[in-house]
């Protein structure tokens, strides 16, 4: 007699497919998170699938911190001078 599987320690598995929609991102971008070791994904014969809760991690892992972008925008106190530059 087997012991029953409890539905939470099922594994939930995503294709390359799954996985490359639920992120947004394209099949060649997902191939080269695995490459460099970013997500892992696993490999049976010839199918590469990854795990849900992975993905899902790796998802939590890209967040930004507020305050991280400031070098995307320029400063207000180089719009400031530029405009003090200006006259106005």
């Amino acid at each position: 007699m087997t012991p029953a599987v409890d539905a939470a320690d099922e594994i939930h598995w995503l294709s390359t497919a799954e996985a490359a929609h639920r992120l947004g991102i394209t099949s060649r971008t997902l191939y080269r998170f695995i490459d460099e070791g970013q997500l892992p994904a696993y490999r049976f014969g010839r199918v590469i699938r990854l795990k849900a809760d992975e993905v899902d991690a790796f998802i939590e892992s890209c967040r930004i911190e507020p305050g991280t972008l400031e070098h995307l925008y320029p400063d207000s106190v180089s719009d400031s001078s530029a405009s003090e530059a200006r006259g106005t």
